[in-house]
């Protein structure tokens, strides 16, 4: 069963609490929050959003809850990228690379993991 769904800033959250966890709500706050212009209520909100959507876990240490990540950012982006690409783009992939085409500010290493996912992709067509 895939995870509820999260917005931007809480992905943002998320990907700075993984590169400094264990942390609290109001080193979180302060760090995070200032630089983001929230307040610590509006950032211990999104820690216990994330938290109740499973993202997130805490722990008591010292009267204080020290809160981590329970599998990493890496997940949550590829759950947003699954949600958007069903609910926006109806499934499909194409209108996405299309995009990326049209842009075409896709750098030498964006390009390379590009077609290493299709070459990965294209093998695993034959295995079925």
């Amino acid at each position: 069963m895939s995870r509820p769904s999260i917005g931007d800033q809480e992905l943002a959250l998320l990907h700075h609490l993984a590169e400094r966890e264990p942390a609290s709500v109001g080193e979180m706050a302060a760090d995070y929050g200032e630089t983001h212009g929230l307040a610590r209520s509006t950032v211990l909100t999104m820690m216990e959003r994330l938290r109740a959507k499973g993202y997130l876990k805490r722990r008591q240490s010292k009267g204080v809850y020290r809160y981590t990540t329970t599998t990493g950012p890496g997940e949550a982006m590829r759950s947003a990228v699954g949600q958007f690409v069903e609910k926006t783009l109806s499934g499909s992939v194409s209108p996405f690379v299309a995009w990326m085409a049209e842009r075409g500010e896709v750098s030498d290493d964006e390009l390379a993991e590009l077609e290493a996912l299709v070459t990965r992709l294209q093998s695993g067509r034959g295995e079925k």
